[in-house]
């Protein structure tokens, strides 16, 4: 059971950038976590959170496992876990919610 964080290099909203946050082992032990970081549940997004690069040190602190962006989707996809983007959005890049993709 890990929770694991990229490294914050995703462009979004008020000039930050942005990590992704995921379970390899359930959505419940993800909600959990990012609720202990103080992530709101907007930022969660199909399968991750996207997580503010001033959040990205204490992510760690609390016992996420820094891995690298691929490293991140193949355990992801390896868990079971990944939800693919749904292609009937109508917006590239973005589910119209303002969430970072990349994941």
């Amino acid at each position: 059971m890990s929770v694991l964080i990229d490294s914050p290099i995703w462009p979004g909203p008020r000039g930050w950038s942005f990590a992704h946050l995921v379970s390899d082992s359930s959505y419940a032990e993800l909600h959990d976590f990012a609720r202990t970081l103080g992530v709101p549940e907007r930022a969660f997004d199909r399968d991750h959170y996207d997580v503010p690069e001033h959040l990205h040190t204490r992510a760690l602190e609390l016992g996420a496992e820094h891995v690298s962006g691929r490293e991140l989707v193949a355990r992801l996809r390896a868990s079971g876990l990944r939800r693919p983007r749904r292609r009937d959005r109508g917006t590239a890049g973005r589910g119209g919610d303002g969430a970072v993709r990349g994941v």
